[in-house]
């Protein structure tokens, strides 16, 4: 660790100290003057429970700053090198804040037994505190940026290897300004040469094997030099934002996350789909109980048409529903259409298909007759947004590759949909689903649905 590291590390203790501080000594004077933040807006009478200054800093200052200061050392804010991003940062000092307004109020109420000297002054400090740690912790993240601009606090980076370091590792290195990426070199001889130009601070190792004579020698010698030792995961390297560290027992070890709809992920998915499915039912019962009426008019019963599909981790399969936009035998008609399937890969497509019907063009044009597929949402079965639902006969010709996509729920939209639908092939298809899987959001699920939208009303199939 670089000495700059352990100077920022100490730093952020007297910069906090001095942030709690200000905020309390500002939030007493405030309510001492009767201020109370609103513009033209007198609210606050005369302060009445105030104690005296120094009281007020011998009893309730000192206290403060010392049990903010452990509240955020158990936070692990205090770190002499730390990895949050800013925002984590904020995140977590906003806690330590709210567990210290949590302790004053219980303090006073259980112990004292009598309310705060006031509640306005309580409501200033907690937000001084807020802002001020936050200011405190920027000063030092721009003393750290202006000083690496002069090379103050870099660290040297060295790979080896007899493959080259990944390329998202690469293109960290050389952009983050904390790095200077010196080279690659195949072999501790080429790093023993190269150390004498330059000590790194960082040697990277890009093909690490417990059992090599090469990988032991490499450590060894990084030991003795005192230099740091780090190696790049064997396999997941091109996707690094799915690996997560964690440890058994003392032994640490690197899981591969296939999706980030695991955890509460799933739980925040679950509670929209519940929520969006119930509200759009509701909406879409007038539309729904026309459209049956339709169906049921030109050509006749059955109403709707359920699809068996595979389900979530194809453990089984899921009835879809959707309404009858073909004739009564149209699977058995597929058997003789199947010589003219426009599409690669296993799925059947056919842009004029004779098993269609008149209202079911129509249907299908507009994407109605997948409106059913709301109650499939509301039971669980599938969700608003994921892959798309597949057949079974056609999952049993998928690929491993393929079958990656089984890890979350199909949808009614995804990001195949909007980005091409049956003009995409299979293969695009597939890596725009897994895309989706990899990379899901919250955000992501409402850009695809604010643009299934437009799709939909759009009436074709988007290139």
């Amino acid at each position: 660790m670089k000495r700059t590291d352990v100077i920022y590390g100490l730093l952020r203790i007297p910069m906090d100290a001095l942030a709690i501080l200000a905020a309390l000594l500002l939030s007493y004077r405030l309510r001492e003057a009767n201020i109370d933040l609103i513009p033209s807006v007198q609210l606050l009478e005369e302060a009445n429970t105030l104690p005296d200054f120094l009281t007020y800093i011998r009893v309730f200052v000192l206290p403060s700053v010392i049990a903010l200061i452990v509240i955020i050392a158990f936070l692990r804010l205090y770190v002499l090198k730390t990895t949050l991003s800013a925002w984590e940062e904020a995140g977590r000092m906003a806690v330590a804040v709210f567990v210290w307004f949590v302790a004053v109020m219980a303090w006073f109420f259980l112990v004292e037994k009598e309310l705060f000297y006031s509640r306005m002054l309580l409501a200033h400090a907690t937000f001084f505190l807020v802002a001020f740690l936050w200011l405190g912790r920027t000063a030092i993240i721009l003393l750290q940026r202006a000083l690496l601009r002069h090379g103050i606090g870099v660290y040297l980076v060295i790979s080896v290897g007899q493959q080259p370091a990944a390329r998202v590792a690469q293109e960290t290195l050389k952009h983050d300004r904390r790095y200077e990426y010196v080279g690659h070199v195949p072999d501790l001889k080429a790093l023993k040469c190269m150390y004498h130009k330059c000590r790194p601070d960082l040697v990277l190792q890009t093909d690490p094997n417990p059992q090599s004579i090469e990988t032991v020698s490499l450590i060894d010698y990084c030991r003795s030099q005192h230099i740091g030792y780090a190696f790049l995961p064997p396999v997941f390297a091109d996707v690094p934002h799915q690996l997560e560290v964690e440890r058994l027992g003392l032994m640490p070890i690197i899981r591969f996350q296939p999706t980030p709809l695991d955890g509460w992920g799933k739980i925040w998915k679950r509670i929209f789909d519940l929520i969006v499915s119930a509200v759009l039912i509701v909406v879409f019962l007038p539309l729904l109980l026309v459209i049956a009426l339709l169906v049921f008019i030109t050509s006749g019963w059955p109403i709707f048409f359920v699809s068996r599909r595979v389900g979530e981790r194809a453990d089984g399969n899921i009835p879809v529903l959707k309404f009858r936009s073909m004739v009564r035998d149209a699977e058995q008609r597929k058997l003789e259409l199947l010589g003219e399937n426009e599409r690669s890969g296993p799925l059947f497509k056919m842009t004029n298909d004779p098993r269609i019907t008149s209202i079911g063009k129509f249907l299908r044009r507009f994407d109605l007759d997948e409106l059913p597929q709301i109650f499939n949402v509301l039971w669980g079965h599938m969700s608003l947004v994921g892959p798309r639902p597949h057949l079974p006969e056609e999952v049993d010709r998928y690929r491993p590759y393929e079958r990656r996509v089984f890890i979350v729920k199909p949808g009614m939209t995804g990001l195949s949909q909007v980005s091409g639908r049956s003009s995409l092939s299979f293969k695009e298809e597939v890596q725009l689903d897994l895309k989706y899987v990899e990379e899901w959001s919250l955000l992501f699920d409402l850009w695809i649905l604010w643009r299934t939208i437009f799709v939909v009303l759009s009436g074709h199939r988007p290139r």
